[in-house]
């Protein structure tokens, strides 16, 4: 590739600042841009963006690039925090990294660098692309398989990917960080973040509970009998086992308790005993909102695989009819935790077909 000026979304962390000097190691013009996607009128006290301001300036003064800055805050809360708000008040489980690519990294951002002068755009997530004889561009996995990020990239669109590039896409995770020591990087053993990106290491219930009100309602079994009370259907997912605090009962296996359910029109908790129960498995699901990377969908019925969580391994199934946009995917073996409001993406081998957002278990 011929020396291009390229603008890389730097974070904070150990990826994008590898992917930033591997960049210009290869002869390109190298920006940086730190993003601001959390306003802090927001917060009660807790936000890693300042460390992460200073650990840029670190890496940009290390690898010498400049530094650019750019608020995306109000595009955050309008595209991205308001629809989370709004599915968890609506009884589902959203991803919001999803939607933040889609939004805020792949349209607003790319939106910025291309205002300043960029051939393309460079974000240090584990995933690839390669272009087809007819000029499509693919989304594949990255190579290192416990960090593929392809998952949270699914919604992206032809025009997000065409100028988009994932220079660690290619490496271990292992090789970033050794190279990152070896450059003399603050952050080569920064820790990785972990869950969603405006909650970070607080609790998730404690947050929540500032912007959706407490409905507390009744925990039952799949029998009706009554085993607690909930705080409110918005604070749980289907699966969970930690926070029910249901307490042992006279005759009871022992067996840990899992939120298998919520019928939101009692306001019920719907639990039951043991990480294998027939209730906590779908042998298929519902979807809707469907993105093809390809821009069309494949002629179904269409085998393939998919995950309904990011790292699940890859689970055979086929795709049948879609209606619009709604699809319906039955799996080969029973899924457990089939969890509304989260993302099931496909796949053909290395290939992320595109995805959509999981209305309902089914059969």
């Amino acid at each position: 590739m011929k020396p291009q000026r390229i603008v890389v979304g730097l974070s904070g962390g150990v990826d994008s600042a590898v992917s930033a000097w591997l960049l210009r190691e290869q002869g390109h013009e190298v920006h940086a841009v730190f993003m601001k996607n959390w306003d802090d009128a927001l917060d009660t006290g807790w936000c890693s963006a300042a460390e992460d301001l200073r650990d840029c300036e670190d890496i940009c003064a290390t690898l010498d690039i400049p530094l650019h800055r750019v608020n995306f805050a109000r595009e955050y809360r309008e595209r991205v925090f308001a629809a989370f708000l709004s599915e968890l008040a609506a009884g589902r489980t959203p991803n919001p990294d999803v939607l933040c690519n889609r939004e805020i990294k792949f349209r607003a951002f790319l939106d910025h660098a291309l205002a300043l002068g960029a051939d393309a755009l460079a974000t240090g997530h584990y995933a690839r692309t390669a272009r087809t004889a007819d000029g499509h561009v693919q989304l594949l996995k990255g190579l290192d398989p416990g960090k593929d990020q392809s998952y949270f990239l699914h919604a992206l669109e032809q025009r997000q990917l065409a100028p988009a590039c994932f220079p660690v896409g290619a490496l271990p995770k292992r090789e970033v960080r050794a190279i990152a020591a070896r450059l003399g990087l603050v952050v080569h053993d920064k820790k990785d973040s972990t869950g969603i990106c405006f909650i970070g290491e607080r609790d998730f219930t404690q947050f929540l509970a500032q912007y959706l009100p407490a409905e507390p309602g009744p925990m039952r079994t799949p029998d009706g009998e009554c085993v607690g009370t909930h705080r409110g259907l918005a604070f749980y997912t289907l699966g969970q086992r930690q926070g029910l605090e249901i307490g042992g009962r006279r005759g009871g296996s022992g067996a840990p308790w899992f939120v298998a359910g919520k019928d939101r029109e009692t306001n019920t908790l719907i639990v039951v005993q043991g990480s294998d129960h027939p209730a906590l498995l779908a042998a298929g699901l519902r979807a809707s909102k469907l993105s093809w990377i390809a821009g069309e969908a494949p002629a179904l019925p269409y085998r393939c695989s998919a995950k309904i969580r990011y790292r699940q391994a890859d689970q055979p199934c086929t795709l049948l009819a879609i209606d619009g946009d709604t699809a319906r995917v039955r799996f080969d073996v029973p899924q457990r935790a089939v969890t509304p409001g989260q993302s099931v993406v496909f796949y053909d081998g290395e290939v992320c077909l595109g995805g959509g957002i999981i209305d309902a278990a089914g059969d």
